[in-house]
């Protein structure tokens, strides 16, 4: 595959890495734009998907890479914030190897070529820093070279769902003139006017 096109993730993983030091203890428990996670358990899933995406491109196969994402709330470690950037530099780092776009790899137990993986490694990054911006009140403004990727591969999977669903649940409707990051955000199943609950 001499002909695949490839971008740096340092960026994007730099930004969440940043996201996630502005994070005070106080909101771990927080709500997010994923009904399912609080703020600690996005930071952990981040964590999770970091290193088996890391993996991946290393074509290190293994537990780290077998596993379904969906099949546990993630745990947040107690290191996590020496941790997660540690992890998601190492993962930028891992895909700045050619051989990590070439072949096959694996990651969340499903086989896939490596320049797909890169693309969902982009894609999860992008989304999940929305999440975390939004449930924690930070500024966010992608990388724009990941906010393309991430894009094009939701706009390619909703397009191969006849049922008019996205990988990750029915698509949100958003204007077209919509921001990119909006378009994308609507694309992952999410409301881009998303908002925390108001504390009671």
């Amino acid at each position: 595959m001499t002909d695949t096109t490839t971008f740096d993730l340092g960026p994007q993983a730099r930004i969440v890495a940043r996201l996630a030091a502005g994070v005070p203890d106080a909101r771990l428990a927080a709500p997010t734009p994923c009904p399912a996670y609080t703020v600690g358990d996005l930071l952990g899933h981040l964590a999770g998907l970091a290193v088996a995406f890391r993996d991946a491109a290393r074509k290190d196969l293994g537990p780290t890479t077998d596993t379904d994402p969906g099949s546990a709330v993630p745990a947040l470690a107690a290191g996590w914030r020496e941790e997660l950037p540690k992890v998601l530099g190492e993962l930028a780092e891992a895909w700045k190897d050619p051989a990590a776009w070439t072949g096959m790899t694996r990651a969340g137990g499903v086989d896939l070529p490596g320049d797909i993986a890169a693309s969902v490694a982009a894609d999860e990054l992008v989304i999940h820093g929305w999440d975390l911006a939004r449930a924690t009140g930070q500024e966010y403004a992608p990388d724009q070279a990941a906010l393309r990727t991430a894009h094009g591969f939701l706009l390619a999977a909703a397009e191969e769902d006849d049922r008019g669903g996205g990988i990750f649940g029915p698509v949100v409707p958003v204007p077209d003139d919509a921001p990119l990051l909006d378009l994308a955000v609507g694309l992952s199943g999410r409301d881009p006017g998303w908002t925390p609950p108001a504390s009671p």
